[in-house]
């Protein structure tokens, strides 16, 4: 009986952890690009926050 794994695979693993680091040698991901990451996905989880006045930016501004 063959079984099918899902999700990403060690090859698949390492090729994406090579594409980031690249992309950060480049500057193509800078720590600002992070914050703003961050900071989006925050809000998408945590958006009732946001709705009670709660400031969710990282690093203030």
């Amino acid at each position: 009986m063959a079984y099918y794994r899902r999700g990403v695979s060690l090859l698949g693993l390492i090729y994406i952890l090579i594409g980031i680091y690249v992309a950060w040698v480049h500057d193509y991901i800078t720590p600002a690009l992070l914050r703003q990451i961050a900071q989006a996905l925050l809000a998408v989880f945590l958006w009732f926050l946001i709705l009670l006045g709660v400031d969710l930016h990282i690093g203030g501004k």
